[in-house]
């Protein structure tokens, strides 16, 4: 019964997480993830269209068999002015053709030449993405370099506060002959101290409890 069962097949490609799950660092280690494919080479459908990988990324009018309206010379801003005023006057006599005669022949061919102005208006807007794309990389790159250019001023702002701080510091320092006379006069001191109690000791060879008790003897 399985077996007499129709097998759905999806176009879309499978959810995200399964297809994550093909590549996960088991399976890459052991050689068991899909392999990607493989580039086309020749012809591929899209959207209902075939596309050939030789062609231009905008196909010319021609090769998609539709007859183009304006010469192969041409300033793109009036062209598009000029279709977008054929346009309007087109849609107005399909309006006209609806409320006198809507069961005219003449009406499926406005339908037809609204069709083809639109197609025309859509690939004229589509030869502007080149150069959409271009400015577009443009102005990425401008701000990319407006953003490092501020960010290396504030950082030479604080490296030249750093090298401020740091020259004051080293100015504010002691002088090394001032360190030095300090420390010669405090080890004079400590010198001469020593010396006078080690004289003491030698004059009055009496311990100082003994003389303290003599005088409270004398005393009592």
């Amino acid at each position: 019964m399985a077996s007499s069962e129709a097998i759905q097949v999806s176009s879309l490609p499978l959810p995200p997480m399964q297809y994550i799950n093909h590549y996960t660092d088991e399976m890459i280690r052991r050689g068991r993830a899909p392999r990607p494919p493989p580039p086309i080479q020749d012809t591929y459908h899209m959207f209902g269209n075939a596309f050939n990988t030789e062609e231009s990324i905008i196909r010319p009018l021609e090769s998609q068999g539709i007859k183009r309206l304006y010469p192969l010379h041409f300033d793109r801003r009036r062209e598009l002015k000029k279709l977008n005023q054929s346009l309007l006057a087109n849609f107005l006599d399909l309006l006209d053709l609806l409320v006198n005669c809507p069961d005219s022949p003449r009406r499926a061919e406005k339908v037809e030449d609204l069709s083809l102005l639109f197609i025309h208006i859509h690939h004229l807007l589509n030869e502007f993405r080149p150069h959409q794309a271009r400015e577009t990389l443009r102005v990425m790159m401008e701000l990319q370099r407006r953003q490092r250019i501020e960010t290396a001023n504030r950082f030479q702002k604080h490296l030249d506060k750093v090298m401020e701080i740091l020259q004051q510091a080293i100015q504010n320092l002691p002088e090394p002959m001032e360190v030095d006379s300090k420390l010669l006069v405090e080890t004079d001191l400590l010198v001469s101290q020593e010396k006078a109690s080690k004289e003491e000791v030698k004059s009055d060879p009496c311990y100082i409890l003994d003389r303290i008790m003599c005088k409270i003897v004398d005393n009592m």
